[in-house]
């Protein structure tokens, strides 16, 4: 793509804004993106500012109160109202330190705890199946231990239907 400013050089700098609902694209090279001055936008805003801003909001995270006093992390000395301003730890065992308060906190932000993982499109296939059948077992097990037999059944069927697919006959 060319620079939509001068027609000349290769555009390297794509910036999309949105203004009053309205979308407009620009493509510019480097030359004319510094002229703009559109290589130095500065939001003010980093993922420390993020983190700051989701730790200072107190109203949506449960508050104990043994959370008054400020814990210290015994390894590097960093205070939990230190890590609320910034938004980073000292060192790795803050995580330990800190787990009780961080918790709600990643809840938030990601929406779980445990981190899964994502299977690759091209060698997940057989990752994909043994993801499932963990989870088809764990309903199982679930299921018998509710004596919630149909659903049990029904299970069943899935996990023997997903053993003949993949050519594991029992």
């Amino acid at each position: 793509m060319i620079c939509t400013e001068c027609g000349k050089r290769p555009a390297t700098v794509h910036i999309t804004k949105i203004e009053n609902g309205k979308k407009s694209d620009m493509h510019l090279c480097e030359q004319c993106a510094l002229t703009k001055g559109a290589l130095n936008i500065n939001t003010g805003f980093s993922i420390n500012d993020l983190l700051t801003g989701l730790l200072n909001t107190g109203a949506a995270l449960p508050i104990k109160m043994d959370f008054l006093d400020d814990p210290v992390c015994p390894v590097c000395g960093i205070k939990y109202s230190r890590f609320r301003e910034t938004g980073r730890f000292g060192c790795g065992s803050c995580y330990k330190t800190f787990g009780d308060r961080l918790t709600p906190l990643f809840r938030r932000i990601h929406g779980n705890i445990s981190h899964t993982g994502k299977i690759p499109q091209r060698a997940g296939g057989r990752l994909k199946v043994a993801r499932e059948m963990e989870t088809l077992k764990a309903e199982l097990s679930n299921a018998i231990k509710n004596e919630e037999y149909e659903k049990a059944a029904e299970i069943r069927d899935k996990i023997r239907a997903l053993d003949k697919a993949n050519g594991r006959e029992e």
